[in-house]
């Protein structure tokens, strides 16, 4: 049984809710299943199991979108059922960089083979599925200082088209405090090609967080943290032009808009 779900049934009272309802391409969807009295729902969305958590007591589907999506409309598996949601259309700007490290843009190919290797690891991290009962879903500021580029950003590295910034960056000096903006468990490290010295954090139910160009890790693979921990430095390593913080987050292996999880 197919049902189009319009904007009415995707929680208009939930304003004020964390993360805040923006399906488009890199942002999420929240919909409503039925009253939280009854077994918590499965539901899956491109193949990952979805998010469902308990809001005004009802079952809520929150659903990462990735920014490779097209607009229109979305299906996901509620049990033998199949549900439609629609994505919308939203235009990200263009910034275009230039990196000294000329590696940096066309690694050669001893560094694709780090990369591949490096790949695997970075997907486990992403598809990292930890059952809770309970999830973290308001989330503050990791570092303080300005943004320096947005998420989803078109963007271009000396002169080539790259992917899209799936992140958060902050300007931050080297060496300024990065913290857990929520609680959750360490599940990798390591220094990266293209991320350098990085951090995944796995809050449950697919939600990763993830931390990197760092100076300096202070966490291990399997440490739990609390929201305000320290997770390491601002610094630099990796494909970088300046000091920052990239930030990113994910659900169900769908980058979406750090964004969408501070308050306004």
């Amino acid at each position: 049984m197919r049902i189009l779900l319009s904007l009415l049934l995707m929680l208009p009272l939930m304003a004020q809710a964390l993360p805040r309802h923006q399906p488009v391409p890199g942002g999420i969807a929240l919909i409503t299943l039925g009253p939280a009295e009854n077994p918590r729902p499965q539901v899956r969305y491109r193949k990952q199991p979805v998010m469902v958590q308990a809001i005004d007591g009802k079952w809520t589907a929150i659903i990462g979108i990735p920014l490779s999506v097209k607009p229109g409309i979305q299906k996901i598996q509620l049990g033998q059922q199949t549900l439609n949601f629609q994505v919308t259309a939203k235009d990200y700007p263009t910034q275009r960089l230039t990196i000294k490290n000329k590696r940096k843009v066309n690694p050669n190919e001893e560094d694709m083979q780090r990369i591949r290797r490096e790949r695997q690891r970075i997907n486990r991290a992403w598809r990292q599925w930890t059952a809770t009962d309970t999830v973290p879903l308001s989330f503050t500021l990791p570092v303080q200082g300005p943004m320096s580029s947005s998420f989803g950003l078109r963007r271009i590295f000396n002169g080539q088209p790259r992917k899209p910034h799936s992140g958060m960056d902050i300007a931050a000096p080297q060496g300024t405090p990065i913290t857990a903006p929520a609680a959750g468990t360490v599940i990798e490290t390591g220094d990266f090609f293209f991320n350098g010295n990085s951090v995944f954090l796995d809050h449950g139910q697919g939600l990763i967080s993830f931390y990197c160009h760092m100076e300096r890790i202070d966490v291990h693979p399997g440490q739990r943290v609390q929201a305000g921990d320290t997770l390491g430095t601002v610094g630099m390593t990796g494909r970088v032009t300046g000091p920052h913080l990239h930030w990113s987050i994910s659900l169900n292996d769908a980058r979406v808009d750090p964004a969408l999880f501070l308050s306004q």
